[in-house]
């Protein structure tokens, strides 16, 4: 018995009950049964076609996020006497000659970009932070839906909540994406040409910084969208998992674009959106992995919460089976105790591949029921 004093003791973690329950089994065979229950998960659970579903609606949301942050640059220009919108500006309009006629440019292009920039029209800025915040956050909960299900515990969330914690944590990656996507695209002597002073430091700690703000996020998604909690650093594994990946990943596309959009092509003025779309689904493909590696490791080696929340849900689903088994059993009987024939659900379209299903007797007596019938008749 425990003293009252005493300090009771922590449940035993993940790493230590994998010990245990596969001592006798060898790290090969554990390892081959994880990539298995992954590659079984992401064709499940169809990875790629939500990665592309995600990818879609991350795509949608950028136009209108861009021309929100534009008017919103538009009011900092006027309090700062810079010039930063109109170099944007340019450059936007620059884009848009390829797509668009030069009428098409002059009078509907160049208007729209003078209104927003000088704060004309909060009207659209207001309504593309909505339409960036909708699709942005659609896409988060493409992964939190399926993160849900890969685990077994789909409908322990309602729709709700779901939404709402797609919501908030599109806007942290809002936030941290400006943080982290700027120091992936310039690299470490850009940096240092804004800060001079530490040049040694950053050459030091600028690739490792960035590689642990990933992971931090990936795993933080992953943690979170998990309905039960379990400890935060059993998601580190899919999310090192989809970051290499994604480093993977962007090294092919690179090359693939390099060898097919570059240049001339026949894809014309879509090259650009194309490689974008393909770069976001990359992304989201490896995140979807990543989120299936956790699920299959939390399958081998569950964790406390996990378990026993995957034990409710099996629980609740059997009652609503057997509910529902009385239900078409009270009804089955009711059809009897009014005197109507048994084979009153048969279906009525080729009976003799029913047949096979019923006990022979039972076939015979039918047989037999139905000629001493048509004697009567006769």
């Amino acid at each position: 018995m425990q003293a009252a004093k005493e300090t009771p003791e922590r449940p035993p973690g993940r790493l230590h009950r994998a010990r245990v329950l596969y001592r006798n089994v060898s790290k090969r065979q554990m390892a081959w049964q994880l990539l298995k229950d992954t590659v079984n998960s992401c064709m499940e659970y169809r990875i790629l076609g939500l990665a592309a579903e995600a990818a879609f609606f991350t795509l949608l949301s950028l136009p209108p996020l861009l021309l929100g942050l534009i008017g919103l640059l538009g009011y900092v220009d006027d309090w700062t006497a810079t010039t930063t919108v109109a170099s944007i500006e340019r450059n936007i309009l620059g884009a848009v000659q390829t797509v668009l006629s030069e009428r098409g440019v002059k009078d509907i292009a160049r208007p729209l970009m003078d209104d927003v920039t000088t704060g004309a029209r909060p009207d659209v800025i207001s309504l593309g932070f909505a339409i960036a915040l909708w699709s942005g956050s659609r896409a988060v909960n493409v992964f939190i839906d399926t993160i849900t299900v890969m685990y077994g515990l789909d409908g322990h969330r309602g729709i709700v909540k779901t939404r709402l914690l797609a919501f908030l944590l599109y806007v942290v990656a809002l936030l941290l994406g400006a943080v982290v996507l700027p120091l992936l695209v310039v690299g470490p002597d850009r940096v240092v040409e804004f800060v001079p002073w530490g040049t040694e430091v950053l050459a030091v700690l600028y690739w490792p910084l960035v590689i642990v703000l990933s992971i931090a996020f990936l795993t933080t998604l992953y943690h979170v969208s998990v309905p039960v909690r379990s400890p935060w650093i059993e998601d580190v594994p899919g999310a090192l998992v989809a970051l290499g990946m994604w480093v993977v990943g962007c090294f092919l596309l690179r090359i693939y674009l390099t060898n097919t959009v570059e240049g001339p092509t026949i894809y014309g003025s879509l090259a650009a959106p194309i490689a974008v779309l393909l770069w976001i689904g990359i992304s989201a493909f490896a995140v979807l992995v990543g989120a299936a590696v956790n699920a299959a490791i939390d399958r081998v080696w569950p964790s406390l919460a996990t378990a026993a929340a995957r034990a409710a849900n099996e629980r609740l689903r059997a009652a609503q089976a057997a509910e529902l088994v009385a239900r078409a059993q009270s009804a089955n009987w009711d059809a009897y105790a009014d005197d109507e024939d048994e084979d009153v659900y048969m279906p009525s379209e080729f009976p003799e591949r029913w047949s096979r299903f019923l006990p022979p007797d039972d076939v015979k007596s039918r047989l037999h029921g139905n000629r001493d019938k048509d004697a009567k008749e006769q």
